[in-house]
């Protein structure tokens, strides 16, 4: 007989291998997905180093300033 884990609040705890896909489509749209995203993480942070400024956030350094000298 098995024995079935709960949590702390009494909510039963999902075995491993219940949490894993079972058919062969579903294995293959995790794999598509995590592709997917992974490829699109790593679009995001090539064209930010393509497209990054460093005086970008020279203003704010200036308005962070102002706001310090106007209250102390």
């Amino acid at each position: 007989m098995e024995r079935t884990g709960f949590e702390p609040f009494g909510e039963q705890l999902v075995s491993a291998t219940d949490a894993q896909p079972k058919s062969r489509a579903s294995k293959l749209l995790l794999r598509a997905g995590t592709a997917l995203f992974w490829s699109l993480v790593a679009g995001i942070v090539l064209a930010r180093a393509a497209f990054f400024e460093p005086g970008i956030y020279d203003g704010f350094s200036r308005v962070a300033s102002l706001a310090k000298n106007l209250i102390f």
